[in-house]
């Protein structure tokens, strides 16, 4: 063989290898993940959308989340991060695990606001008064609320 037709073959089998690497993981990131969003169509407007387990107790930083999401969060996300049917999604949701939402998502979102890209609730407006470190509690806050309702 000629050192021609070796480096076409190797070309071939590292593609090769980097198609099944990434079909392989594509598959192993969906597995059990569902990124669908819900059908509310039966959940009256207004209307939490989950159903949300509250932990026994918060963490001191959840605590101050709370009191944030409570002030500057629920009137939209509701009580609890449970959504609001046609106002805005509840943030206890497979959706917002930290593995596809970091809680930068979060600050980044309250400070810029965010293009509607997963549910058909419009967009969000930025909102104001909540500074980087009170958005960090609120996270907090939610990630404490997800791992309550299984949502790593």
């Amino acid at each position: 063989m000629n050192k021609t037709l070796l480096a076409v073959l190797a070309f071939l089998l590292i593609g090769g290898l980097a198609v099944y690497w990434n079909a392989t993981q594509t598959a192993q990131q969906t597995a059990g993940h569902s990124m669908v969003t819900p059908d509310t169509s039966e959940i009256a407007q207004g209307a939490p959308i989950v159903e949300v387990a509250l932990p026994a107790e918060l963490s001191s930083e959840a605590q101050i989340g709370k009191r944030a999401f409570e002030a500057k969060c629920a009137t939209c996300h509701g009580a609890n991060a449970a959504g609001q049917n046609g106002v805005a999604p509840p943030l206890v949701h497979k959706i917002y695990e930290p593995n596809h939402h970091s809680d930068m998502a979060f600050v980044l979102a309250a400070k810029n606001g965010v293009r509607a890209h997963h549910w058909n609730f419009g967009n969000m407006a930025p909102v104001e008064g909540l500074t980087d470190a009170d958005v960090k509690m609120i996270a907090r806050y939610v990630r404490e609320l997800q791992a309550e309702n299984g949502i790593f």
